[in-house]
Parts: C-alpha cells; sequence; structure tokens
C-alpha cells in the first residue's frame, strides 16, 4: 500500500500564481489546495491538517506573518516556506527567525521550488520523528535508567544529576566503549533541555573540509556542489544540545572557529556575511588525554578550558 501524498496549502492573493504553483506540486504527486488569501488560509488550516503552507508574504488583511504565526501556534509539525519579491527579502529573513523553514524570491525557477518543498518536507519528517522519539529517549536515557553498582559508577551518577541541572558546557573522558555517548544523552535528557533535539557528531569521522559546513552550515553558492542553503548542526540544536564526539580529532582550525562559538554564542555559515545566534550546550568527549595534547600543542588550551 502506497504511502499517502503530502498535503501542501498554497496561500497567495496572485491567482495566476496560485494556479502556476498548484499545477506544478499536483503533477509533482502532491495533494494541493489553493486560498487566496491569509485569511482563507487560515480558515483551510483550521479545516485540516497540511504539510507543507507555501505563503506569500505582502497580502490584504492577513499577511504572510499571520498564516506563519497560526501554524507554529497550532500546527507546529507543519513546516511554512515564504514567497517574497527580491526587494524585500528582509521580511522573508525575519519570517525565518520566527519559525519559517525558507523563502523563495520571485520570480523563481521550477528546479528551485521543487527542491525547497523536497528539502522542507523532509525536514517535517523528521521533526516529526523527534517529536515521537524524546519522549522514549527521555525515559530511556535519563540518568535513573543508568545501571552500574559499583561506588564508582554511583559518584557518575551523581555527578550526571548535578551536571544535568546546569546550562554549562561538558567534556566527558574514558576509553572507546565505555558509554560516554550514553553519559551525555542521560545529562542532556536529565535536563531542562531534554524536548529540544540532541544532536551527535563523530568529529573524526568527517572529513576536514567538510566539517565546517556540516556544524555551520553554508549559504547556497558558497562553494561548488553548495546549491541550496543548508543549515549546521548548531542550528538544529538550537535549544537543545550538541554532542561532539571524539573533540580530540579537531583540526586546529575548527578548534579556533569552535572556540569562537563558544565564547560569542554565534556562527556564521560557510559563505555567509551575517552572524546567527545559537542557544547550544555543548557536551564533548573523548578517548585522549587533552591535557597532554595541550602541553604538546595538538589542542588549544583556551578551548580546552572552555569545554
Amino acid at each position: 500500500m502506497s504511502e499517502p501524498a503530502y498535503r501542501i496549502l498554497i496561500v497567495d492573493d496572485e491567482e495566476s500564481l496560485r494556479e502556476f504553483l498548484g499545477i506544478m506540486l499536483t503533477r509533482e504527486g502532491y495533494e494541493v489546495e489553493t486560498a487566496a488569501d491569509g485569511g482563507q488560509g487560515i480558515e483551510r488550516l483550521r479545516q485540516s491538517g497540511f504539510d507543507l503552507v507555501i505563503t506569500d508574504i505582502q497580502m490584504p488583511r492577513v499577511d504572510g506573518f499571520g498564516v506563519l504565526n497560526h501554524v507554529l501556534d497550532h500546527s507546529p509539525d507543519t513546516v511554512v516556506i515564504m514567497i517574497t519579491a527580491f526587494s524585500s527579502t528582509e521580511q522573508a529573513v525575519e519570517a525565518m527567525k520566527l519559525g519559517a523553514y525558507d523563502y523563495i524570491t520571485k520570480p523563481f525557477k521550477n528546479d528551485e521550488i521543487r527542491l525547497i518543498v523536497k528539502n522542507a518536507l523532509e525536514r517535517r519528517d523528521l521533526r516529526r520523528e523527534n517529536r515521537k522519539l524524546r519522549q522514549q529517549l527521555s525515559d530511556r536515557y535519563s540518568f535513573h535508567n543508568l545501571i552500574g553498582k559499583s561506588k564508582a559508577m554511583q559518584q557518575v551518577f551523581d555527578l550526571v544529576e548535578k551536571v544535568a541541572a546546569s546550562r554549562v558546557n561538558v567534556l566527558i573522558t574514558g576509553e572507546s566503549g565505555t558509554g560516554k555517548e550514553m553519559v551525555a544523552r542521560a545529562i542532556h535528557f536529565s535536563g531542562d533541555r531534554a524536548n529540544e533535539p540532541f544532536v551527535p557528531i563523530n568529529c573524526g569521522a568527517i572529513p576536514e573540509n567538510l566539517l565546517e559546513s556540516e556544524l555551520f552550515g553554508h549559504e547556497k553558492g558558497s562553494f561548488t556542489g553548495a546549491t541550496q542553503r543548508k543549515e549546521g548542526l548548531f542550528e538544529v540544536a538550537v535549544g537543545g544540545t550538541l554532542f561532539l564526539d571524539e573533540i580530540g580529532e579537531l583540526p586546529p582550525m575548527m578548534q579556533v572557529k569552535l572556540l569562537r562559538v563558544l565564547q560569542d554564542r554565534e556562527i556564521r555559515r560557510v559563505g555567509g556575511t551575517k552572524n546567527i545566534p545559537v542557544d547550544v550546550r555543548v557536551i564533548a568527549a573523548t578517548n585522549k588525554d587533552l591535557e597532554s595534547e595541550v602541553s604538546e600543542g595538538r589542542f588549544r588550551e583556551d578551548l580546552f578550558y572552555r569545554l
């Protein structure tokens, strides 16, 4: 049995644009409805659920921000793409800060729309799956469920409980296979960020030339193959925890960039010109003796103490 088609709502006061998008996305296999203004769009949203809303910003009476706010308040699993004229991209950026997934500028290319819609729906699926798993993970990884009766393990449990109640960054050290990620998850899911993302990354498993984009994201056209804007893991983890496994493998230049993020609580995408605030708790782990790495000049002392 095939999966039901994604449901998309198009909200725009320009009839020709509604029809164009509706026909194109229907041909792509999506189930599409349209609304001629923000008020109609909100009424459609009240009547039935949608996976994606594509809404113009500038509309009479109820504008795109009104539609966006309704979605954020009443349909958290629905993703929103804003439509804007090239001259008003500042409003679109403001909408993204409020919670919109992305924006497209008029005039736009068909392939651009297809790609943004595809990526937005993938994000929607990840968001919904993440929401379903959070409670299960919270129960599973709470420090109360860590097993161990030795005095040393009881000290670990006590420390996890104390650290979980704070907002400080954490460095976990230990041999491979000793459960460092499990401890990191226990800290996250026992604290006040438990309902926000826990995002792990192995710093030693990603090539150096890709690691910066993976952590901080990139802008469209910033390098060969960057055909679309991409959020980095710091942005994905906003409100929650970023787990940097094998932090001792971080290349020197990335150590500098990570230190700046920890100091300023801001990131800048590759190819970007604006700093983006990120409220993220960082938990790092390593099987190396970082104090020795510092003394031998392979790991920055200031970053070590920041962690």
